[in-house]
């Protein structure tokens, strides 16, 4: 960490107060060789919640033109359908479950759901390789050691730890300030322009590095809970004025997030590193309909195993290398990233990933020789006590169980992509997928979810 030394001394001398932190951060290489990578992953964004993949009404033209210049994933699903369990599966190539993550990571012991375990991960691989590693946003990993950004593989960090994190409110309000490194900051203005901005700053300080670098940022827009600047709420008023006020803000949270997008991209092709930099957007979660947001046609929503709570837009843009106004139609999910990005980048981690390379559908338009079997998990409070409900899907067919109380039930996805038409339990289909379904539940069971098996087997005995 002696690369940070001079940071911390700044942060020390100008106080928590600084305006830009990343002032002190100077890269010092010249030529990148291996491409540049940069993953955005908006929070809580619906399948229907942005315009090239069916919102009419909503702006996005930063976002459609990532999709209409790389690859759209047409049926990419998220490894769980609440946060924490999505970022770990990303970070480590794994299924959530298996590195100790089946639910949301929170202070509040009565309501924390994993405790993160790797071995390795993507960002420290890379760091590992030559890259210079970033995370600008949301961390929802963990609030201690081992589990913070710098102690798994990020040379900076610019954001927050938690689950939560009100966009507008006065951060004194907030449950925690904005850490740089570990490193408390105070920075003023909306958590949407921050990160932006950040990830502005670290782009052009990067233009002229030989060592290639990896961007997370991990905006927390639209949100769960979206807290939009006023002015976007008013430019949504002012062209659709008949809207819920929940759509209004969730919208505006959307097009306030695009705005930033585009001026990253614009940084990206000013300093010539367009082309050497591989995009991915996709979202931590999907949109929650309670709150304002679309997933479309597909049924439910966030926290929910319909196709609504778990498949969300996403695509990969690389410039010259991935043919424009492409569409994979191949299944993909959260752990996959972790191989794709290194399978494209020519790098080979030795260590066993549970997620597939997608890069042959990406460059190639070719589907992966073997046909997939998916699982999720997601566990959580509240009415559901701490109890898990589980999801799996074999080619067209999937078994699901939307929460730990109900039964599961089997769709064909082919023929009822809406999910509205559960077949019959007799089914061979059904036979089938519960016995891998079991399987993997006694194999996500043996992996502790809290910082001590004492404690799980406190919590499981209840």
């Amino acid at each position: 960490m002696k690369h940070y030394v001079a940071i911390i001394l700044l942060i020390g001398i100008s106080g928590a107060c600084m305006l830009n932190p990343l002032s002190a951060y100077s890269a010092t290489n010249k030529n990148v060789k291996k491409p540049n990578i940069l993953v955005i992953m908006a929070d809580d964004l619906g399948y229907g919640d942005i315009s090239i993949t069916g919102g009419r009404d909503v702006q996005t033209p930063h976002i459609d033109d990532l999709f209409s210049k790389g690859v759209m994933m047409t049926e990419f699903y998220t490894s769980s359908s609440v946060g924490s369990p999505i970022q770990a599966s990303f970070l480590t190539g794994k299924y959530p479950g298996l590195v100790g993550v089946p639910g949301v990571i929170r202070k509040d012991p009565s309501n924390n759901w994993g405790y993160f375990r790797a071995d390795t991960t993507l960002s420290g691989y890379l760091q590992q390789s030559g890259y210079t590693t970033a995370l600008i946003g949301k961390w929802n990993l963990g609030f201690e050691s081992p589990n913070l950004p710098n102690e798994q593989g990020f040379d900076l960090f610019m954001g927050f730890l938690g689950d939560q994190f009100d966009a507008d409110r006065p951060l004194s309000q907030n449950s925690g300030s904005m850490l740089f490194n570990e490193n408390s900051i105070n920075p003023s203005g909306h958590t949407t322009d921050l990160f932006s901005n950040w990830s502005i700053d670290f782009i052009n300080r990067e233009a002229e590095a030989e060592k290639p670098f990896f961007l997370f940022l991990a905006y927390n827009a639209p949100g769960e809970f979206p807290s939009p600047k006023e002015e976007w709420v008013e430019s949504v008023q002012k062209d659709h004025p008949h809207l819920s006020r929940n759509r209004t803000k969730n919208i505006a949270a959307i097009e306030h997030m695009d705005d930033g997008i585009g001026r990253i991209l614009e940084t990206l092709d000013n300093t010539n590193q367009l082309k050497n930099t591989i995009i991915i957007f996709s979202s931590e979660n999907s949109g929650l309909l309670a709150t304002g947001s679309s997933n479309g046609k597909l049924r439910g929503g966030k926290q929910d195993l319909y196709e609504g709570g778990i498949r969300v837009p996403t695509c990969i843009f690389w410039r010259d290398k991935i043919k424009r106004q492409s569409i994979c139609h191949q299944v993909g999910i959260t752990m996959d990233l972790f191989p794709t990005i290194c399978e494209m980048c020519e790098l080979k981690p030795t260590n066993n990933l549970d997620g597939s390379s997608l890069t042959s559908c990406i460059l190639k338009g070719l589907p992966l020789q073997k046909e997939r079997t998916l699982f999720w998990v997601c566990r959580e409070g509240g009415v559901f006590e701490g109890k898990a409900s589980y999801a799996v899907r074999q080619g067209a067919y999937k078994l699901m169980q939307n929460n730990p109380n109900e039964d599961l039930r089997l769709y064909n996805l082919t023929t009822d992509s809406y999910e509205q038409i559960p077949l019959r339990k007799s089914s061979e289909h059904y036979q089938r997928l519960y016995q891998l379904l079991q399987a993997h539940i006694r194999k996500n069971e043996s992996v502790p979810w809290t910082k001590s098996e004492e404690a799980r087997l406190i919590i499981q005995s209840n």
